[in-house]
């Protein structure tokens, strides 16, 4: 008599997590909250890192969130972007790494008065959003409102 054992391919090699094709971009985002949106007609920032600079004016867009739209009973679920009244605004760097930053708002409000500038201190972030197989993303976000500027949460 003779026994056959049947084992699974996946014991001896398995099958990794996909990675999603995401490039990251290094760079700072900041967010104005509603209510500090009417005061803002033009933004600068400055950010500094590891003794490099770079400054420039960045374009305000509409701020969106995600909006559930529900699933299909075949399990097709869907969403869509609607804007929420905050603007947004990215400024672009050579590099970003976890090392401490310095970033510098400055700008207008619509009727042309300089805002007061605001600086803050801080560290970017590192995570892993796809799984520690698919590497470390770091993030510099800031918020501008009324009582100055403050990271993301």
């Amino acid at each position: 008599m003779t026994t056959t054992a049947l084992t699974s391919c996946y014991y001896f090699y398995p099958v990794p997590t996909p990675c999603p094709a995401i490039a990251q971009a290094s760079a700072v985002s900041v967010t104005i909250p509603v209510s500090y949106v009417p005061r803002v007609g033009t933004l600068r920032l400055k950010a500094c890192q590891d003794g490099a600079c770079k400054e420039d004016t960045v374009e305000l867009r509409p701020g969106m969130v995600s909006v559930d739209q529900g699933c299909s009973p075949d399990g097709v679920c869907s969403a869509t972007a609607s804007p929420d009244g905050t603007l947004t605004g990215t400024l672009f760097l050579d590099s970003l790494t976890e090392a401490p930053m310095s970033v510098t708002a400055t700008g207008t409000a619509p009727g042309g008065q300089a805002l007061p500038v605001r600086t803050l201190d801080f560290r970017p972030r590192g995570d892993f959003p796809f799984g520690e197989q698919c590497g470390r993303f770091v993030t510099a976000s800031v918020v501008l409102d009324a009582e100055g500027l403050r990271q993301s949460s």
